[in-house]
Formats: structure tokens, sequence, C-alpha cells
């Protein structure tokens, strides 16, 4: 098995491109992604997912090939599959979606090792970073190595599982601040991977028994954590029928030392609004219906149309007709002060306001407008508006908006509803 002297990072999205340049510091590191866009702007130190700043990556970045074999360290972005063919160690961290029907997309995570499997040698060490349900590792991703390189698993090449814990957006618990979870298809390349893990990650590491069980731990972590925000999410149903400020009762109970702090919202994003219909999909194989997991998950599911019935009902309360009712979204990505858009549930508010006859104007200074408009076909703008609406609804607690002056943005009739509860007194009515 041969020791990690170069390093390919397979996939340089929000878990990719900080860790690849995490290892850049240390090893030579190339990260290896289809995106001609992403490439050209990594190669100019730009990175629009906004996780890294433009010096991280200049610091280490190399033009090419040549000048990176030549030294200890650096990091080169590339297209070129004969980039990543010198590399003793592999990390696919490509995303893993849901179709339309929620059921658990694996094409990425397949083409990604065939990538690997072409240029695949004897000793090397695979190791998948992407959130899957336990046994694809072992299952779907080794055959398409093994076929793609003609290839022995464990005896010619080996591979690990060290499941991804980015949080976009956070730029206090980066990379190497959260403890790494490692795994090893041996023994022995467990020992390697949670060494190479140990000299990036100044949290440290946890190695699991095996693949398995890492697979696991990812995929429970956020599934835990729906279905805790699917029950305060519940209560806040329950409270605003009983017309009882929600805020005020998680305040209350919070006051007992082991009441969990959750909040209800829109739970959308790339992990907490996927996994666990990752988790749901195995359990059914195997013949087991889960009950909490999808309740959960049809629960904050329905959370944009609540809210969106929620807004009506404050239009109509308020005398303001509904059909042609003017009102301004403040916020679309799945997160505060990230420009991330995957899964956003922002989007279903819209849907059920727009099928209402509304019209609606998306304000979001974090958002990219092209990319909102390539994924949902909505028009949103970066600028405040200049005008002013019925209705102001504010979906995301960008720093921006927690700060708006909101009076050049309303009529003497218009109202305010807070999906956040950041607002305060400046809100009519909140989730």
């Amino acid at each position: 098995m041969n020791h990690p002297k170069t390093i390919a990072v397979i996939g340089l999205g929000y878990v990719g491109l900080p860790l690849a340049l995490e290892f850049a510091k240390k090893y030579p590191t190339v990260g290896f992604d289809i995106n001609t866009k992403r490439i050209k702007e990594l190669k100019s130190s730009i990175d629009t997912t906004m996780e890294v700043e433009s010096t991280s990556i200049s610091s280490v970045l190399v033009p090419n090939l040549t000048q990176l074999q030549q030294r200890s360290f650096g990091f080169l972005p590339s297209m070129d599959r004969m980039d990543i063919s010198d590399a003793n160690v592999y990390i696919v961290t490509v995303p893993t979606p849901t179709d339309k029907n929620n059921r658990p997309v694996l094409t990425p995570l397949l083409k990604a090792s065939q990538t690997v499997g072409n240029v695949l040698k004897k000793g090397d060490i695979v190791i998948y970073e992407s959130t899957v349900y336990p046994g694809v590792t072992e299952d779907d991703c080794v055959p398409v190595l093994e076929q793609t390189s003609e290839l022995k698993f464990n005896s010619d090449f080996f591979v690990g599982y060290s499941p991804e814990r980015i949080n976009p957006g956070d730029k206090d618990r980066t990379v190497t601040k959260i403890l790494k979870v490692t795994s090893g298809s041996t023994p022995e390349s467990a020992k390697i991977i949670d060494d190479l893990y140990k000299s990036i990650i100044t949290a440290g590491t946890h190695m699991a028994p095996c693949i398995k069980v890492a697979e696991a731990a990812k995929v429970i972590e956020n599934s835990q954590r729906d279905i805790n925000i699917a029950f305060v999410n519940e209560l806040a149903k329950i409270f605003n029928l009983l017309d009882i400020d929600t805020k005020a009762v998680l305040e209350a109970a919070g006051t007992k030392w082991n009441f969990l702090p959750f909040k209800p919202g829109l739970v959308g994003g790339h992990c907490i609004g996927v996994d666990p219909y990752y988790l749901a999909q195995k359990a059914q194989e195997v013949g087991y219906h889960p009950e909490i997991i999808l309740a959960g998950r049809r629960l904050n599911d329905s959370m944009g149309e609540h809210v969106s019935s929620q807004i009506l009902k404050l239009l109509v309360k308020n005398d303001i007709k509904i059909k042609g009712a003017s009102i301004l979204i403040l916020g679309v990505t799945f997160k505060e002060n990230c420009p991330d858009v995957r899964n956003t549930k922002v989007v279903d508010v819209i849907a059920h306001l727009e099928s209402y006859g509304v019209n609606l104007t998306i304000y979001d200074p974090w958002a990219n407008p092209a990319e909102v408009k390539d994924e949902y076909q909505l028009i949103t703008t970066q600028q405040q508006p200049e005008k002013t609406f019925d209705a102001i609804v504010l979906t995301v607690a960008h720093t921006e908006f927690l700060k708006i002056d909101l009076n050049p943005l309303m009529k003497k009739t218009s109202v305010v509803y807070d999906v956040k509860g950041v607002l305060g007194h400046k809100a009519d009515a909140k989730l």
C-alpha cells in the first residue's frame, strides 16, 4: 500500500474545495471537477460558493501539473483526468441528491467512481465523503472501481469512508475544526486514512470500526436533526391555532437543562432535507418501513405551504385583496449568510403563493440570480427594490435583513410576516 504523495479530490463544491485546500497545505493536491466555469474561476482564485477566501486559494495555487510534481505541497484545479493519474489517494466529494420522488440518486457518485477507476493503480486508496446509506461504498462504488480499473478490491486497492460535516456559510466551524469520522476497508487502510485526516484536522478524528458504521453515523446525524425540527414545526402549527407565541413557549421550555433548543422553520439544503430519504430507502430495501423518519420528512416538507397559508390569512385579516397583491420575499437561499440555493424550501412558499395570483418580488443579496433562474425558473434580484408592497415576508435571516429598514418598502396598510422570528415588533405575524 503506497504512502500518500499526491491527493486527488473529486468534486470541488462546498465540501471538496475547503478540504482540497487544507490538504494542499501539506501535500501536492489536484482538485478535479467537470465544471469548466468552476475550474476557470478557481484558477483565478475565485470561489463563488464563498466558502473560502481568495487568498486561501492563491497561497497554494500552482499553474500546472509539472510544477505541482516539483513541490511538496500545492493545489491544482483541473478538468483533465490525466492530472489525477499520479495520485495515491482519491477523495470523492460529489453530491448525492434525490429525484422528484425523493429516491436517492447515486449517478454522480458512480460516475466519479468510473473517473477514479480509469486511473486507479495498485496500492491506491479511494475515500468517499459523499452522504450515502449504509452499504453504498462497498456494494455500489467498489464494483465500479473494480470493473473500470480491472484491479481487485482489498488486494490491489483499498477504500475508506469519511463523511463530510461541512456547514455551508459557517465561518467558525470550518473543515479543520470539525471532528472527523474515518473508516477503511482493512485495518491497515483504516489507520492510513485516519492518520491522513489527523494531519489536517485539528479537532481530531474518530475511527469507526467499519465503513458501514461510518456511513450510518453520517446519515443519522441529519435525520435526527430533521426529526427534532419537525417536532417544533408541529408545535408551531398547534400554537398558531391556539394563538400562543411559539418562540415564547420554546424560550420558557428552554430554561430546563435538558431541553433541546430547536426552532421551527423551512428545512431544506443538501443535507437535512435529503439524508433521511437515503436512510429510509435502505430500510425499505431490507423490509422495514420507517415511520418516524418519514413522518418528520413529510411534516417538514409541508411547511412551505403552511407558511404560505399563514401569509394569505394575514392578507385577508387586514382586508388586502389576495389576487394581484404585491409581496416582497426576503431571501431565497436555504440558510442565512450563504449563497447556496440547493433544495431551498423557500421555493415551496413561492409556488403556493403564486398559485393564488399574487405578484412576487424576490430579493436576496446572497443568491446568484442566474443560478436561481437556472435551478427554479425564478427571477430574483440582489438589489433592494425601490417600491412599496402589500406584504413583506422574511424567509431567510441574512444579516442584511436583520438591520433592514422596512419603512421605504411599506404602504400604510402593509403587513409583515416573519418566518425566522427575528424581526421582533416589526412583524405582524410569525411562524
